[in-house]
């Protein structure tokens, strides 16, 4: 934004859904927010938050007004309701805004509403084909309402486009940022091991890595960093002992800001294979650390990674370990342009993204 402008709206966040662990949605609305509050405090606007039974693990500034009411995370359906009554009983705002569906019903004045992807239509995702149609029903009736659609990404916004027949008007790309984690020297000893970041869940296709091991015992270890979603985490350790790759391969839960700086300055090489991102946080991460990375072709990873970082195929565990070796051989000097271009993508930069969006959508 050009300068901070005057008659800024009254924004209220829908952030009932936000005690969710820590994850590229969390992360997102713990970076943006406080500095979504202070642009709107400045132009004479004012954040709040309606947040859920579960609470906001999460810090904010006393500029946000957190408005407490007993709303369920889920299911979807009875949150909505939940949601609906609540705002049934509050002031109105210049603008709603939600970062989940579906969307409660009877809101006074407009919405807007951010997709951090649209998994639900995509083979990896939660839908199966017979189901995905209704997923689909589901997402062009609910971003129908959206007076803006907030997308990380523009991959994400030609999906919605296409798949969905969003205006393209009405659809506002809000990247992350990655200078949310400090940067630490790089220190790699003998021994360095992979470092797959992200959620352990199928999506993330984390059971690639421990096939790419175990067709090339000569790679490194592997870390793996990440909150386990839903007991997956069972099923990949199962893979890896029948793979003979106990030994090989590490978990270490979802960890502290200041732990994931220093496993990526260590790290040999950062392995992101998910099938489906909306955005990659990770790889900006990694990308700012210097660290060596490869990452599963198409969609938005790449977009964000740019056309030089080693992609494999998603299914394909030989070309996996054959990138991972590219990767590890990636030249100082290309690591320290990576790094350069990581730091550009601020999340002060994407919070004036944020609001041009919600300004766009108020009348």
């Amino acid at each position: 934004m050009n300068g901070i402008k005057s008659g800024m709206p009254r924004v209220l966040v829908l952030a009932s859904v936000l005690s969710q662990p820590m994850g590229g949605v969390r992360r997102h609305n713990a970076e943006l927010l406080p500095r979504a509050a202070e642009l709107l405090r400045q132009g004479g606007g004012s954040l709040s938050v309606l947040e859920g039974r579960g609470g906001i693990p999460f810090p904010l500034p006393d500029t946000i007004q957190r408005i407490t009411r007993s709303i369920p995370t889920a299911p979807p359906p009875l949150r909505a309701m939940a949601e609906t009554l609540a705002l049934r009983g509050l002031p109105d705002f210049d603008l709603v805004h939600s970062g989940h569906l579906p969307l409660p019903l009877g809101v006074r004045g407009p919405l807007s509403v951010t997709r951090h992807d649209l998994r639900d239509l995509v083979p990896s995702g939660r839908w199966k084909r017979s189901g995905r149609p209704f997923a689909r029903f589901i997402l062009q009736r609910s971003l129908s309402r959206a007076a803006s659609v907030l997308v990380p990404s523009q991959t994400i916004r030609t999906q919605a486009i296409a798949r969905l027949g969003i205006d393209p008007a009405r659809i506002h790309v809000v990247p992350n940022g990655c200078d949310h984690l400090p940067v630490e020297l790089r220190c790699t000893e003998p021994g360095a091991p992979l470092l797959a970041v992200g959620h352990i869940e199928p999506r993330k296709n984390l059971k690639l890595l421990v096939e790419a091991l175990a067709l090339d015992t000569s790679l490194p270890d592997l870390t793996i960093v990440g909150a386990d979603r839903r007991g997956h985490g069972a099923e990949l350790r199962a893979l890896a002992s029948a793979r003979g790759q106990t030994d090989r391969v590490r978990f270490l839960g979802a960890v502290e800001d200041g732990v994931l700086a220093r496993l990526y300055a260590q790290a040999a090489c950062v392995v992101l294979p998910s099938h489906y991102e909306g955005f990659g946080i990770a790889v900006l991460e990694a990308m700012r650390a210097g660290t060596p990375l490869t990452i599963a072709g198409g969609g938005a990873m790449a977009e964000v990674a740019g056309p030089e970082v080693p992609a494999f195929h998603g299914d394909d565990p030989a070309d996996c370990a054959e990138k991972i070796r590219s990767a590890l051989a990636t030249p100082s000097d290309v690591l320290v342009a990576r790094g350069r271009l990581a730091c550009e993508q601020t999340w002060d930069k994407a919070a004036e993204r944020l609001i041009e969006a919600w300004c766009a959508a108020v009348p």
